[in-house]
Formats: structure tokens, C-alpha cells, sequence
């Protein structure tokens, strides 16, 4: 079915749903949508099979050979064709107003969108209180073959557009989850405890018990767990770890960067993989 095209002209109920769901965090969770430019990632969602609302563009400038193609293969329902003034009100882009816009469908916060196998990396993530940081981890674990993320607690949305943004699209190509708490991990920990045997949860903290490096991280399917910016770890998570591994700091500084943190520690764990498997 081809979609339906709808003009706008002004700031009607239809601009207004794309401008609330960009901004506003509760619309976009009661609608189940996310505002999505940049051309890496709607190419992301479009590629990994996230469904695509619609789209919003404008006539009034030519389009390039990829929104064309973008339109013209469209599974959208509806194509939403706005004057430029409108799309660059919607548009966060500093310079030229980003040709397309799409509104994409927000999936189920379900567990089992995370598959595991016996070489499973996944990444859990508590209370994140930056988009920029959050986004960083999400492009990191795409780049280092993580298998899925859970966000846990009280946490920036990952749907939001700084979000996306900061993850350069990733947030589409890696199954990210958001759970309200530790506790709802559990269940899930232990069946795959019931499956896999040698299966490690792997804290991160500045007073871990060894270096990364000396502990064998090759071994999984395992979950590294990383704690909030600020406080770090929480209790529970401490608890609920088999054990805390540090990076080595030789300055003055006590801790990282959380996103770097990430990046360091998971670029280790696939060293190690490598390394056992050559």
C-alpha cells in the first residue's frame, strides 16, 4: 500500500504531534513513537527492520538521490509534505534542515528482544543520567559486538533525540531494553544461568577487587554491568555481581568518564575473545 500524503501548511495537529513527540518525553512514550533525522540513522532503522510511521519533508527545496530513494521505497503510512520554514523548526540541525524526518514506532521493552548465545556480550546499564554519555555506550557497544543493552532505573530516555543523536543511529542496530529494576533481571539471569553454566555478570567500579586485565573476561556468555555516573555502582548491583574489575589509573584523577570507562573496558573484553580464539 502506498502511503497516504498529507500537506501541511501551518502548525495544525499534525505538526504539533511530530513537534510533541521530538520533545516530550511522556507523549512519546504514551504514542510509542521517536522522532528520527540524519541520515545514518534512519538508515539504521529502515535496515534493521524498525517500523517506519512516517515521514516528513518539504518540496520547496530539490531532494538528494538518498531521500528519493527513502521515499520511494517507503513503508510508511503516511508521507507528511511541510513547507521549509516548518521543517526547519522541527529540525535540530545547526545549518540546513535535515531533508527527511521520519516518526518511528517505538518496540516493547521485552527481554527476550536480546538473544543469547554461548559468545553473548550483554551490557547493563544503571541510572544513566547523560544523553551524551548513554549514546556514546550504545555506539561503543555496537562497535565492540555487544549482543544487547538494558537500562535500568531512573534513566535519561533513550529514545530522545540527544539520545540518538550521540549514538550516530546505533540505537537501531543493537536490541536496547529498559527495565525498571535490577530485580526484573533476575528471572532472566537465572534461566540463562539454567543454559549456560559458566554464564559471569561482571561489575565495573573504581574499587574493584582486580584489574581488567588480569581477570579472563573471554569466558561467556557474560553481562558487564555499569553503574551510574555519579554514584556508580548501587549496592544491589554489587551484590548481584560474581565479581568487580577496575581500569588501572595511574594520574591524580580517581575515575572515567563513564562512556570512555565503557569503551575501554569492552574494547578489552574483545581483545581477550580474539586472543582465545587465535
Amino acid at each position: 500500500m502506498k502511503p497516504i500524503i498529507k500537506k501541511i501548511r501551518n502548525e495544525n495537529n499534525d505538526f504539533q504531534r511530530i513537534e510533541v513527540v521530538k520533545r516530550n518525553r511522556e507523549k512519546r512514550n504514551r504514542y510509542r513513537q521517536c522522532f528520527v533525522e540524519g541520515v545514518k540513522s534512519i538508515n539504521f532503522a529502515i535496515e534493521n527492520n524498525w517500523k517506519i510511521e512516517a515521514f516528513a519533508y518539504s518540496r520547496e527545496a530539490p531532494l538528494s538521490n538518498w531521500a528519493k530513494d527513502v521515499l520511494a521505497n517507503s513503508m510508511a503510512k503516511t508521507h507528511f509534505e511541510l513547507p521549509l520554514s516548518l521543517m526547519e523548526k522541527l529540525s535540530d540541525k545547526e545549518e540546513d534542515s535535515s531533508e527527511l524526518i521520519a516518526i518511528v514506532s517505538i518496540p516493547d521493552d521485552d527481554i527476550s528482544r536480546i538473544k543469547i548465545g554461548n559468545d553473548s556480550l550483554i551490557v547493563v546499564v544503571d541510572r544513566p543520567s547523560s544523553y551524551g554519555n548513554l549514546g556514546t555506550i550504545i555506539r561503543s557497544c555496537d562497535a565492540l559486538r555487544v549482543d544487547g543493552i538494558v537500562i535500568t532505573g531512573h534513566a535519561v530516555d533513550i529514545y530522545d533525540t540527544r539520545t540518538i543523536r550521540a549514538s550516530m543511529g546505533t540505537l537501531f542496530t543493537v536490541p536496547v531494553v529498559r527495565l525498571q529494576s535490577h530485580r526484573q533481571l533476575l528471572h532472566w539471569f537465572n534461566d540463562i544461568r539454567q543454559n549456560h553454566k559458566d554464564f559471569k555478570i561482571v561489575g565495573s567500579s573504581a574499587s574493584g577487587d582486580a584489574l581488567i586485565m588480569d581477570v579472563d573476561l573471554a569466558t561467556r556468555p557474560m553481562a558487564l554491568v555499569i553503574g551510574n555516573e555519579t554514584h556508580g555502582l548501587s549496592y544491589s548491583y554489587k551484590q548481584l555481581c560474581d565479581l568487580l574489575v577496575r581500569i588501572p589509573m595511574h594520574g591524580h584523577i580517581t575515575s572515567l568518564n563513564v562512556a570512555c570507562a565503557t569503551s575501554i573496558m569492552l574494547y578489552e573484553l574483545e581483545r581477550q575473545r580474539i586472543a582465545t580464539r587465535d
